[in-house]
């Protein structure tokens, strides 16, 4: 029972740490300041649930998807990086949400922001895919299993709750602190796009320099 619960404690703090809701929170002020409370509410709900199912579908069958299609998580890495460099650009500029949303676009704005950036890679990037597959497969009996299901959810439950409560600060932020916050995160965003662009690329060039040299 204690080796059951440490795996659990292991898995909350792994996950957490690596989706790191809180971290997640301005890029979701910026991107959802345009919207009224319902939808940035839809917006936060879709993005969790995407995200817990995401998560749970690669921690099931990522290991044999990867090997299948000879996917590496530094490729993954290389792409998020990519995805995260030209958000944080758009976010430097300030042209994340500056133009006001026609009621006729709201609806597929919010599908579009809820997959991808927020679900895909924000909250269920490389890093929480990676865990998942590596945790998966180190719960060795159906309780683990059951308890890694419980934490992944308990995780994504806490998120969704982290920026639901966002639009209070976004309301004491005001429209100038919106904008100030938006092109410090575009720095911030950019600064992780090259730290995750590399650390994916570092492992393949090493591999090409062992085969050159072999």
């Amino acid at each position: 029972m204690n080796e059951v619960w440490s795996f659990g404690l292991l898995a909350f703090t792994s996950f957490f740490t690596l989706i790191n809701p809180l971290g997640t929170m301005p890029i979701f002020m910026t991107m959802t300041k345009d919207l009224d409370q319902k939808h940035r509410v839809q917006t936060a709900k879709k993005a969790a649930i995407i995200a817990f199912f995401t998560i749970l579908f690669f921690a099931f069958s990522g290991q044999l998807l990867f090997n299948f299609f000879g996917i590496s998580v530094a490729s993954f890495r290389i792409v998020g990086g990519v995805i995260f460099f030209l958000m944080g650009m758009d976010m430097l500029q300030a042209r994340l949400g500056k133009v006001k949303l026609q009621d006729s676009e709201i609806h597929s704005y919010v599908n579009d922001i809820s997959v991808t950036p927020l679900a895909i890679p924000m909250i269920c990037g490389p890093g929480a895919i990676t865990n998942a597959i590596v945790m998966m497969d180190d719960a060795n009996t159906p309780e683990k299993k059951i308890v890694l299901i419980t934490v992944i959810f308990l995780v994504l439950l806490l998120t969704y709750l982290i920026l639901y409560s966002s639009s209070k600060v976004i309301k004491a932020l005001g429209d100038t602190g919106n904008k100030v916050m938006m092109r410090l995160m575009g720095l911030i965003v950019m600064v992780i796009a090259v730290e995750f662009f590399f650390s994916g690329l570092k492992p393949i060039l090493i591999d090409i320099i062992h085969k050159a040299i072999q």
